[in-house]
């Protein structure tokens, strides 16, 4: 055999070998119907993620973060608001709900002991209620809004369809930015209104000793706000503080944070929102079916003195003794 027929020969054996070699390759390619697979070839999301703590791409814009296509920490931010905030979310709110629902079963709607007096005081001036119902309509709004972002996709969706759900949702995110506003204002003005009355006192602590009047089923004193109202202020007023400035990040976002640190502002705008919504749900009850004549204190901004005298006999004391003191000096 010449030399350049076992050339030949050699060429065809390694060319036999390749093909036998590219075939299982190529058979990987093809789906189980014996077409293509055009994903057969691509390397897996998981293995990615292994190799590189976060993928990135190439932008010719200044925005560098817009060139980040996956990281990890979006993936444990979309399990905790798609998963654990809106099981969580609906525990709280629904539980909370079940509590008040039990405590008006068991004690129904708290009378006043005494009966109506038949006599009127002023309980709040007509600023201090308008500051009162701004910010308890803003936080309305706002919580309706905001609660469809955590459980729209889940319970309005699919009762109305995705294309009513997608025009509520844009009309929701407009009123919910632009109602924010409102709600800061009217918090500023309840903190500065209220805050004195608010702060604590001896008789705070004898309140407390008295669980409120529910233990020794006789009435706690207290002054303007009881122990417990002024624990929903200054919880009212923390918890409206971390939903503003969270906020407010989101809607202008990437202004002094980056992607981490707008993922930390949801994480607490929801958090702090859902417990927020809870605590409110709370105070609703109280100021409406769980007390009798509590409403008309910010309703019409008078209570029944009898009212008065079995929550608030410290404030009431000294608001009648001011109001007798003058004509009293008349008199002499």
């Amino acid at each position: 055999m010449t030399f350049l027929a076992r050339f030949r020969l050699a060429t065809f054996v390694l060319m036999l070998l390749a093909i036998a070699a590219a075939v299982p390759v190529f058979a990987q390619k093809l789906g189980p119907d014996g077409a293509p697979n055009p994903t057969a070839s691509v390397t897996g999301q998981r293995e990615l993620l292994q190799q590189e703590p976060r993928i990135t791409g190439r932008v010719d814009i200044p925005d560098i973060k817009s060139s980040v296509l996956i990281q990890p920490a979006g993936r444990t931010w979309d399990y905790f608001h798609q998963v654990l905030l809106r099981w969580g979310g609906g525990v709280v709110i629904l539980g909370t709900v079940a509590l008040l629902a039990i405590a008006y079963l068991i004690l129904g709607k708290l009378p006043i002991s005494a009966g109506r007096s038949g006599r009127k005081v002023v309980r709040f001036e007509a600023f201090e209620r308008f500051a009162h119902w701004l910010t308890a309509a803003s936080f309305v709004i706002l919580g309706l809004t905001g609660l469809n972002i955590t459980f729209g996709k889940a319970l309005l969706l699919p009762l109305v369809g995705p294309d009513l759900f997608a025009a509520i949702s844009q009309i929701a995110k407009y009123v919910h930015n632009f109602t924010s506003f409102a709600f800061v204002a009217g918090l500023l003005l309840i903190t500065v209104i209220f805050f004195k009355d608010n702060l604590l006192e001896k008789v705070d602590m004898d309140w407390l000793k008295q669980g409120g009047g529910f233990i020794k089923n006789r009435h706690a004193p207290a002054g303007r706000f009881n122990f417990g109202e002024k624990l929903v202020f200054w919880l009212s007023i923390a918890a409206g503080i971390a939903v503003s400035v969270s906020g407010f990040l989101l809607l202008f976002p990437f202004y002094g944070t980056d992607i981490l640190g707008m993922q930390l502002a949801q994480v607490v705008h929801a958090v702090v929102a859902i417990l927020f919504v809870a605590l409110i749900l709370g105070h609703i009850y109280i100021g409406t079916v769980g007390m009798e004549g509590a409403f008309e204190a910010m309703g019409t901004g008078e209570v029944d003195l009898n009212w008065a005298k079995e929550h608030h006999d410290q404030w009431i004391a000294k608001k009648l003794a001011s109001e007798t003191r003058p004509s009293a000096t008349a008199a002499e």
